[in-house]
């Protein structure tokens, strides 16, 4: 499978989420992890997590499908399209 880098971002509504079992998924995952940044945002009630990930589109996939499925959790991602170690390839021209 090939990697990709991608980033995964998470807003999780802490009245109705349960918060311990996004932690759970995220650890089960954390093989693909490379960095994690959880934001609280009081006035909102919500904590907004973005993670970076190096790992296959199936694994993202499984990820956000299992999070998604979470009452209270909303769960997007981007995956980049790089060759391994280079650098991302430009956009074509129109």
């Amino acid at each position: 499978m090939e990697k990709r880098l991608g980033v995964v971002s998470i807003i999780v509504d802490r009245s109705v989420a349960p918060v311990e079992n996004v932690n759970d998924l995220l650890t089960q995952f954390g093989d693909g992890i490379i960095g994690r940044l959880g934001l609280p945002h009081p006035a909102r009630g919500v904590n907004v997590i973005t993670v970076v990930v190096d790992t296959s589109v199936e694994r993202v996939s499984a990820l956000t499908g299992k999070l998604g499925n979470l009452p209270g959790v909303q769960v997007r991602s981007l995956m980049a399209k790089t060759v391994p170690g280079g650098p991302v390839a430009p956009p074509p021209d129109s």
